[in-house]
């Protein structure tokens, strides 16, 4: 058990967690996408998906634990490798080349990610808390459509998922190129690919989300 513990705290261990956790969010964000585009077709629309999730509530609180494990794993590790890289460039020269030969993606992962992280904290504390404990902050029932539309309504919290959106498609964007990277498609045959897709899906989940508190923003969800 030991080698597993070395092999996961080693450089390519922690790069290998990073990648695979970090498809397991990628897959998320896209069933997540998916479920709050219905935001967009009314109220019985998506209170109907919601409640359909309520009716495997057991199976949804797994997957729940299984998630919040995978993004500390993913953070934890994120955190190590910046602060391990930060330490390697320690010197003049380093840090110059880091800048010449590194997007502007790679070195900012950290910041747009805590930053996302920061976005999450708030997220669970407004939706997913009201979703599933507290209700609507006014009338303390659980209308889930209402819900959004409260939230998205107050334009400082709007304001803030939109800026938040937009760092994370930038995060996605070299964190989806870095994942395959790991894996081993780095090669001139498949790369160019990589990067087309990986640049695609950023904006893809960046617009989509962000989409949606604009949508009610200026329609107020009517």
């Amino acid at each position: 058990m030991s080698w597993l513990v070395q092999s996961l705290n080693s450089s390519i261990g922690k790069k290998f967690v990073m990648a695979v956790t970090g498809i397991c969010l990628i897959l998320f964000l896209i069933i997540h996408l998916a479920g709050n585009l219905t935001l967009f077709i009314g109220p019985k629309t998506f209170d109907g998906y919601v409640h359909t999730l309520e009716v495997v509530k057991p199976l949804i609180r797994v997957i729940e634990v299984i998630l919040g494990l995978i993004f500390i794993f993913h953070i934890f590790n994120g955190t190590k490798l910046w602060l391990e890289n930060r330490k390697a460039k320690s010197t003049k020269y380093k840090v110059n080349a880091a800048s010449e030969n590194s997007s502007i993606f790679s070195r900012f992962m950290f910041q747009t990610g805590s930053i996302v992280f920061i976005f999450l904290i708030i997220h669970l504390v407004t939706f997913w808390a009201a979703f599933n404990f507290t209700g609507h902050p006014e009338t303390k029932a659980f209308e889930f459509y209402q819900i959004v539309v409260y939230w998205f309504q107050n334009e400082i919290y709007a304001g803030f998922y939109i800026f938040a959106m937009i760092l994370l498609g930038f995060h996605l964007n070299h964190g989806f190129q870095s994942a395959f990277q790991t894996f081993g498609w780095n090669n001139s045959k498949y790369f160019p690919l990589i990067q087309k897709l990986g640049t695609l899906y950023a904006i893809i989940m960046a617009v989509g989300f962000a989409s949606i508190p604009i949508y009610f923003l200026i329609t107020g969800g009517n």
